[in-house]
């Protein structure tokens, strides 16, 4: 997809789609929406609404569970998750943003399952983009992108949602 088709109406609808899709495919149950801060959780209050579900939005902040701590450093914005206090056997929908390396969905993981043991798991991203590093991929994507080495996705929002591809390679 190219970067000027990143239209975000579009891409919550797709997304929507997807999602509602999938949970008649896979005979969600009650689901509970999580949404992996920031960007993640502004998608999330979006579907939320859009599919009318019940169950309070939960949140989620992976900051303590991230492994490139040495690289990146201690975020200093630590949110806190809000999540139901019983997740055992339950049905998930896990919402972000932009799915690039897979370690996010990865950390996001290992925080829902320390609350509990879910029955399934659905991803959905709004955009999904090349570089996968670990083996795990989006259920549901609004869209795709393709961006060389030294881009990346940063969703701004939340009122309104808004896209930029920045560069990230230090000029020589």
């Amino acid at each position: 997809m190219p970067t000027n088709n990143l239209n975000i109406a579009k891409l919550l609808e797709q997304l929507e789609t997807a999602i509602r899709q999938q949970i008649e495919h896979r005979q969600l149950h009650n689901p509970v929406l999580i949404g992996i801060h920031s960007g993640g959780a502004w998608i999330a209050e979006q579907i939320h609404q859009r599919l009318g579900i019940q169950e309070p939005l939960g949140l989620l902040d992976i900051t303590f569970y991230r492994d490139d701590f040495s690289q990146i450093g201690m975020h200093p914005k630590v949110k806190t998750s809000q999540l139901p206090t019983h997740l055992e056997g339950r049905d998930i929908i896990l919402i972000d943003d932009v799915f690039y390396t897979g370690r996010t969905i990865r950390a996001a993981l290992n925080e829902i399952f320390d609350y509990g043991r879910p029955n399934q798991v659905l991803l959905a991203v709004l955009i999904e983009r090349n570089g996968r590093q670990i083996p795990l991929q989006p259920d549901c994507v609004g869209g795709q992108i393709n961006l060389p080495a030294g881009q990346r996705i940063k969703l701004t929002g939340p009122k309104p949602l808004a896209i930029h591809i920045q560069n990230t390679a230090c000029p020589a």
